[in-house]
């Protein structure tokens, strides 16, 4: 082998090295970022709790409900809080495409199909969560 293919080979290999180091470092400092959990206190400052919502299932029953919604930021909190009419609507949307058997027991698919129906609209952040804390069917 020549002294110019030797030299290629090793500026090659060490060109190599050095970009899998860049991409292994770039990866781990993306994935501790994105493992910073929030403290509990962070969560609730950047949440809001709805009010409480009776509205009719599509068979017929009541419900009174409320969330608490968690977004992103506080950015998106005040974002939330401004869309407070469309929030309502999606929630009132939502209760009255279901019947009484899915509302019973599936509340998982709810919280995140108001998850994402919020994001749609959202700009400043984003809806991370969302939980049901209190639901009565009458």
């Amino acid at each position: 082998m020549s002294k110019l293919m030797k030299t290629m080979l090793i500026v090659l290999i060490t060109l190599t090295v050095l970009g899998v180091a860049a991409i292994i470092i770039v990866l781990n400092l993306n994935s501790s970022e994105a493992d910073g959990e929030r403290s509990i206190d962070e969560i609730r400052e950047a949440s809001l709790e709805t009010e409480e919502m009776t509205t009719d299932l599509e068979s017929g029953g009541f419900v009174r409900i409320s969330f608490r919604i968690i977004t992103d930021s506080t950015d998106g909190l005040e974002e939330l809080e401004k869309r407070d009419f469309q929030m309502k609507n999606v929630i009132i949307k939502q209760l009255a495409q279901m019947d009484e058997k899915a509302f019973k027991s599936d509340l998982t698919t709810l919280e995140e199909t108001i998850k994402l129906r919020l994001n749609e609209f959202m700009e400043e952040g984003t809806i991370t969560d969302v939980y049901t804390i209190s639901k009565v069917l009458q």
